[in-house]
């Protein structure tokens, strides 16, 4: 496995800056791109209309900026002000990503002490596409 520390510290740094005043579930990504530059996101939650996970917004700002290439991400999540849980990606965002990385691009969740890893894949085997 690949050393993830910078990823794992910037998602973990980013989970502080989630806006979850409805459900207090606050979850950081670290998004890296093939060309080594990472881009994190935080869940920023809407009781009005739909909220956007933490893994849209890295890949928002990241595609909004240029990039096109994504290596993986790291994904930290749980209640607020608790240690992280396995967090995955919801299906909205395993459909967005789909679009913009390959079947192999790694999903890593951080928790317990530990990594997973995922290929979306895996996570999403039979997505929807034009």
């Amino acid at each position: 496995m690949i050393n993830l520390r910078d990823e794992i510290m910037l998602a973990t740094d980013a989970r502080t800056r989630a806006y979850a005043k409805y459900t207090e579930y606050t979850v950081g990504v670290a998004l890296k791109c093939k060309n080594n530059k990472i881009y994190y996101g935080c869940n920023i939650e809407n009781g009005g209309i739909q909220s956007i996970c933490a893994e849209r917004t890295a890949f928002a700002k990241a595609i909004s900026e240029g990039e096109r290439e994504f290596s993986h991400i790291v994904i930290i999540g749980g209640p607020k002000d608790k240690d992280p849980e396995r967090c995955l990606p919801c299906g909205y965002c395993r459909q967005f990503m789909s679009e913009f990385v390959n079947k192999d691009f790694k999903i890593y969740t951080v928790y317990d002490k530990k990594v997973e890893e995922y290929t979306i894949e895996e996570l999403f085997p039979h997505g929807f596409s034009l």
